[in-house]
């Protein structure tokens, strides 16, 4: 009854009945922070960016080398760590980053893709009465405006919906999501609404009918998490830091102070992963900005630290995107085991997630299978029974480690901290953990701020509040317009490029190869069933691509949307990139083969394989067992007991349809699982077994044969594109 008084009082009173509510002394301080989307202020009061296009590589470390002394050394770049070399550079100071990977090459990338305040946090501040989780959410709300303003070409709102099932959810949730507009104010996208049975499977028709009783919309943003990431890198560079990935620091240097005798950090160690050379970099202040790593650096400044991060693993799935309306998200609020998953339409496919599992901090997570099926079960509880969720249509998979943090200062050092933490240590190493995707700018600002006060640097106030960043400021929906009309592209490809790259997307249209067709005249795709280019391949290394990981997942998202897809695409990738980079031909081996490993084991494909194996059992119904067999003997004409690629060629000339050999080959090599060059009775009854199961989907042998046994009398040509495939 408290609860819903206070509520009652809240929606009738406004934002100060809210404040009245939580107990809040510090609503009046919010009210003024609020910033009603009028960011050109702010950045006005930034210089213009020192170069016109990031600095290379080698120059930056030119200027790690070189430099005597810099005022701020960032280590980590995730979007926390970017995000503090960008607000450091903005104020003035001679700022210098570092990241043993790849920019976004950890959890930064891994995200849901969300930029939100947080509706669960909301609904935890109003029933325990919590500040902490108000103010949470307040300022994450304030940084989801500001984020959304500032890359407007690689984020946008997304209407989520809430389905509710029982008649007393509808008025509990609304209220709820009410809260979240009010709390937004000014910075709501757009107002939540309310939908009937009917409206609600109009907008998500795949929704599962029974028990339906309405379903509640509200806007969150949306982003393209590691483009994003690299942005913030991109921008810094631009304004004058010198950053460098693949640039791992190996120990941290210190020196006394001769005021108070103690040791303090002066700067690091520096090694360069492509080279193996080591320098070092000094600098007044060194910021540790590592997420998941981030006792790893501690331990370095002090041996015997207490360790403060507690790291989660969170898994997402992706799947087709027919599994999801194209502009409409859902939220399951409440799953089977209490957590929150998230079920959404990006990039023209649909991600669910996540997952919140505790785990070992490591540089290479892996999904699990039981992750994976908890993921499709409880998308299995939301959808319609019509529409069959298939193991086999998982695309792809990943995990990602968030770093919780417990606050080192905080009587109670068992307790995770909701927000985010700023440490200094006693030699001055400032160390930044916590938080969200959405908040790093504000993270970002704190840190520096502490940073500013603790080693007595001169700077102003932060200036990164409606900073545009790379690609943003001159962009417009109807960019890629333009694009189409100017150079020749197609429709499709023209839009990536814009929602990718923004006013840069012309930079990349230039390098577009032509074509050789009628349409489009230029800009030959990577895979044929995605808009990336092989431009896109030569601008990714301007932009600080160095392996072909850092082009199949974060130049291109393509490892993170489809694996066989990206694997398809992997030879034509490294061939460009080592034409521009100069590898000889055992780099390019040795670059097949890392990236082949990562699509294996960190972004699903080994769950593919895992699927269908010579060990997999066969459930077939005797009928079922008769019917394949003669689909085989179909090919099988001689009675061998195995089809050869000769078998298949043979049919296909029957029935007039051309296909190279090499195409041939890797169809069967998809089925071939003891890979002895045929595919075996066994076989193939194993692999329509796993279709059955829906462990498997997509396979271009079972969908050719198929095909090839409805149409040999009538002689019709068999579709043989590749199919969307599945794990």
């Amino acid at each position: 009854m408290a609860f819903q008084k206070a509520v009652k009082g809240t929606i009738l009173a406004g934002g100060g009945a809210l404040a009245t509510v939580l107990g809040l002394s510090h609503f009046a301080h919010y009210k003024r922070k609020q910033v009603n989307l009028a960011f050109v202020e702010a950045a006005d009061c930034v210089s213009e960016p020192v170069n016109r296009e990031p600095p290379s590589r080698e120059a930056q470390i030119l200027t790690l080398k070189n430099t005597s002394e810099f005022d701020v050394l960032v280590i980590g770049g995730g979007a926390t760590g970017c995000g503090c070399a960008l607000d450091a550079v903005t104020r003035g100071l001679k700022t210098a980053l570092v990241e043993r990977d790849d920019f976004s090459s950890g959890t930064s990338s891994r995200s849901t893709k969300l930029i939100h305040g947080g509706v669960r946090y909301l609904q935890k501040a109003i029933m325990k009465l919590d500040i902490e989780q108000y103010r949470m959410v307040k300022e994450a709300l304030h940084e989801r405006a500001n984020l959304l303003e500032i890359a407007p070409h690689l984020s946008a709102p997304l209407p989520i919906m809430l389905p509710i099932y029982k008649w007393w959810q509808l008025p509990y949730y609304w209220i709820g999501i009410k809260l979240y507009d009010l709390v937004a104010g000014s910075n709501c996208l757009k107002s939540s609404y309310v939908l009937s049975k009917s409206r609600a499977l109009e907008h998500f028709p795949m929704l599962q009918k029974d028990k339906l009783v309405g379903a509640i919309v509200y806007y969150d943003g949306q982003h393209n998490d590691a483009r994003m990431n690299l942005a913030i890198a991109l921008t810094a560079a631009r304004y004058g830091a010198a950053t460098a990935n693949y640039m791992e620091v190996v120990s941290l240097l210190k020196k006394t102070d001769p005021q108070t005798g103690k040791k303090r950090v002066s700067g690091a160690r520096c090694k360069d992963v492509l080279t193996g050379e080591e320098f070092d970099v000094r600098a007044k202040c060194v910021i540790n900005a590592t997420g998941p790593f981030t006792d790893t650096v501690r331990k370095m400044d002090d041996k015997d630290t207490t360790a403060i991060c507690q790291p989660s693993a969170g898994v997402h799935i992706v799947m087709p995107g027919y599994y999801s309306p194209e502009s409409m998200g859902l939220l399951d609020p409440a799953t089977s085991d209490g957590r929150v998953i998230f079920f959404l339409p990006w990039q023209k496919m649909t991600i669910a997630g996540t997952t919140d599992t505790p785990t070992d901090v490591t540089h290479h997570p892996i999904p699990s299978e039981e992750d994976i099926n908890f993921i499709l079960n409880e998308v299995r509880n939301y959808l319609s029974c019509d529409v069959e969720v298939r193991r086999g249509d998982v695309l792809a998979a990943w995990s990602g480690i968030r770093p919780l943090v417990t606050d080192p200062k905080s009587a109670d050092t068992k307790s995770i901290s909701r927000n985010h933490v700023v440490d200094i240590s006693e030699s001055g190493l400032i160390t930044i953990a916590g938080g969200k995707w959405t908040t790093y700018r504000s993270m970002a600002e704190d840190t520096i701020n502490a940073a500013v006060k603790a080693h007595n640097l001169k700077a102003g106030p932060s200036r990164t509040v409606g900073l545009f960043l790379q690609g943003g400021k001159d962009w417009s929906p109807t960019l890629y317009i333009r694009l189409v009309q100017d150079y020749g592209l197609e429709s499709e490809v023209a839009q990536h490029l814009a929602a990718t790259y923004g006013d840069k997307a012309f930079e990349v249209a230039k390098m577009a190869s032509v074509t050789g067709k009628r349409w489009p005249i230029v800009g030959v795709r990577l895979v044929s069933e995605f808009p990336y280019i092989e431009a896109e391949v030569k601008y990714g290394i301007k932009e600080y691509a160095c392996t072909a990981v850092d082009m199949i997942s974060r130049r291109t998202r393509l490892a993170f949307l489809n694996v066989q897809a990206a694997e398809e695409a992997l030879p034509r990738i490294v061939e460009l990139m080592g034409r521009e980079l100069n590898w000889d031909d055992s780099k390019k081996e040795e670059e097949l083969e890392t990236a082949r490993k990562f699509l294996y084991y960190e972004m699903g494909y080994k769950s593919r394989s895992e699927q269908l194996t010579d060990r997999s059992e066969i459930s077939l119904l005797p009928s079922d067992i008769d019917r394949y067999k003669k689909r085989f003997h179909k090919f099988d004409a001689d009675q061998k007991g195995f089809i050869t690629i000769v078998d298949v060629q043979r049919v296909l000339e029957s029935i007039n349809v051309q296909m190279d050999e090499n195409t041939l080959h890797e169809i069967l090599n998809e089925v071939d699982l003891n890979k002895n060059g045929q595919v075996e009775l066994n076989e193939f009854l194993q692999l329509m077994s796993a279709i059955q199961k829906g462990r498997v989907s997509g396979s271009r042998l079972a969908i050719l044969m198929k095909t090839a046994e409805e149409n040999l009398d009538r002689r019709v040509p068999i579709p043989v594109d590749r199919s969307c495939g599945g794990l």
